[in-house]
């Protein structure tokens, strides 16, 4: 399945390498902007002139807007999949690069001289557990730049993680799985992504550990979360310094320590009634580039994906 994909994507690949300039059209999200800037990376690799702009849907009046300008190529990425049949009548020459569910689901992929459609759909890969748009996008720039001598471009797999997470599709089974995962342990390979269990709430490269927690809400802490004074109280009583030279954060911490505040929380939501499948998604699977400076934003895959 995704053998067959990557053998498609060398295909969508092949058309790109024969223009000099393409216009990319991605949707305005964390996984259409992630994607933009694959491509755009390979882009500049491949020597190829490219312009970008961003739609919040794609409809006919946008493809027409589009269709006018008469680009020589145009790259669409996480959008076009469901309107494929009027990117054929706008005559619009396009390589389409989506995780969406299309508008047909012909297998192999149509191709054309015109047109050609990269969707994880029609492989048998879900589009909205197992690959997001930004990792489809990663394969096609991946095909892309093999012949420019960059096949383990740095930096790529990274922004197809960020992308996947900030389409949630880590959610359900607590990490990313199927053809995320290849991609993830790319990255990892690269020594530019780590990825272990641990707390799943929002901030920890940045929040003090007791904001941390009074701004958790997935899953909402009940008697922690909107309340301040309780957080540093519940810290307290466990035993967690929570200063040095400034604010602690859950970067800060030493391992016991974060397991004695992971085993405190859990006995503190199930002594008041929290059913277990709440709990579980306390500690997920997290996802550090380990590239970005430790302490910002842009560490972790999470924080990275909600600035997009």
């Amino acid at each position: 399945m995704l053998s067959e994909m990557k053998k498609h994507a060398e295909r969508c690949a092949d058309m790109i390498r024969r223009t000099s300039e393409a216009l990319v059209v991605s949707h305005i999200d964390a996984d259409g902007l992630t994607s933009a800037a694959i491509i755009a990376t390979a882009l500049e690799d491949a020597g190829i002139e490219y312009s970008t702009i961003f739609e919040k849907q794609l409809g006919k009046d946008e493809l027409s807007e589009i269709a006018d300008t008469n680009p020589p190529l145009v790259i669409f990425t996480d959008l076009g999949s469901g309107v494929l049949g009027n990117i054929k009548e706008l005559g619009i020459t396009a390589v389409v690069s989506d995780h969406h569910q299309p508008s047909t689901t012909d297998t192999p992929p149509p191709r054309d001289e015109h047109l050609c459609h990269l969707n994880p759909h029609l492989f048998g890969i879900s589009g909205s557990r197992e690959l997001s748009g930004s990792g489809t996008t990663f394969l096609l720039a991946r095909s892309l730049i093999q012949a420019q001598g960059h096949d383990n471009r740095r930096g790529l797999p990274c922004l197809a993680v960020v992308g996947a997470v900030g389409d949630l599709q880590h959610v359900k089974e607590g990490r990313l799985t199927g053809a995320n995962r290849t991609i993830l342990k790319i990255g990892a390979q690269n020594k530019e992504l780590s990825y272990t269990p641990d707390l799943a709430f929002f901030g920890k490269q940045t929040r003090p550990i007791f904001k941390l927690l009074e701004y958790a809400t997935d899953p909402y802490l009940t008697g922690l979360t909107g309340n301040e004074d309780a957080c540093i109280t519940f810290l307290k009583g466990i035993g967690i310094r929570l200063q040095g030279e400034r604010w602690r954060r859950w970067i800060d911490l030493e391992e016991n320590e974060k397991q004695k505040i992971v085993s405190s929380l859990i006995q503190h939501q199930i002594t008041r009634g929290i059913p277990a499948h709440r709990l579980q998604r306390m500690v997920q699977e997290v996802y550090t580039l380990k590239n970005e400076n430790e302490g910002t934003e842009l560490r972790d895959a999470q924080e990275y994906s909600t600035l997009l």
